[in-house]
């Protein structure tokens, strides 16, 4: 593997990460780098990835935990792209609500489009975690979220490797209120099978199952795990961090002025109402 900040594909970590850290400033639409470079594949994006968080983390930034990315199999043909991706979410991006309500501005965000998931919160690190019923075992909480992604390639145009260096596409993460894991029956079970609508200023758009992200949010989150094992140049998820399991329905695009909610039905959890501002 090759170390961070070496010349990857014909392109510098360094160089790459400034470009992506800019447009994330200005929402700015930028050529997507595998079509500058057809080489610039998954291992040169995670490098990018881990320069940007370096950075991130230099101006002030905390990492709080990670998302997941296109767990959810059914939309892979819409974007091209058919292998699950992974990037840290911080303090400045996560927003925890105390009631299933709230709002978000969007203003800052690139092509913003929302996702519905389920965020885990663990109590120690899962990193050793063989099973569901193991990973488990290391969650206190779980939580219905939004997850807000977002590209910086027009007309959400990319390659897998672009996905990876642009942030994983985490614009911004919204954390309803925490269930104990606790308090779930045969959870388990209950968050591979329940259900989700999703509805636009009260109109349903589109709805899924917890099935959807790579047969429920439990194996999405031991995928992760593996992978981090795998790339051995980020540290596994530890305590304390939250994992946000990838969208359960197809991801759609917002707008400021509307309003969008959720409701769950074979889990207990609350439905989510947030207005985009």
């Amino acid at each position: 593997m090759h170390a961070v900040g070496d010349v990857i594909s014909g392109m510098n970590a360094q160089t790459v990460a400034t470009e992506l850290l800019a447009a994330l400033a200005s929402r700015a639409l930028i050529e997507p780098l595998s079509t500058r470079d057809p080489k610039f594949d998954s291992a040169a994006a995670y490098d990018v990835s881990a320069e940007i968080f370096s950075r991130r983390c230099a101006r002030g930034e905390k990492p709080i935990g990670r998302k997941i990315g296109f767990t959810n199999r059914t939309i892979w043909e819409e974007y091209g792209v058919y292998s699950p991706i992974w990037a840290h979410v911080y303090d400045s991006t996560v927003t925890f609500l105390t009631e299933p309500i709230g709002a978000l501005d969007i203003s800052h965000l690139s092509q913003p489009r929302i996702e519905p998931e389920i965020v885990l919160h663990f109590r120690e690190s899962p990193r050793h975690a063989r099973d569901d019923h193991e990973l488990l075992s290391t969650i206190d909480w779980i939580a219905h979220g939004f997850e807000i992604v977002q590209t910086h390639f027009l007309d959400w145009k990319f390659r897998l490797p672009d996905t990876i260096a642009d942030f994983g596409l985490h614009g911004a993460l919204v954390v309803g209120p925490p269930q104990d894991i606790r308090g779930l029956d045969d959870p388990v079970r209950r968050l591979r099978t329940f259900t989700v609508s999703l509805a636009r200023d009260g109109s349903v758009e589109a709805s899924g199952t917890g099935a959807n992200v790579l047969d429920g949010p439990l194996p999405a989150a031991l995928h992760l795990m593996r992978v981090l094992s795998d790339q051995g140049i980020f540290e596994s998820v530890r305590a304390g961090e939250i994992v946000t399991t990838g969208t359960l329905t197809a991801a759609l695009p917002v707008r400021g002025g509307e309003t969008w909610s959720t409701r769950l039905s074979g889990i207990e959890l609350p439905g989510l109402a947030l207005r985009f501002e």
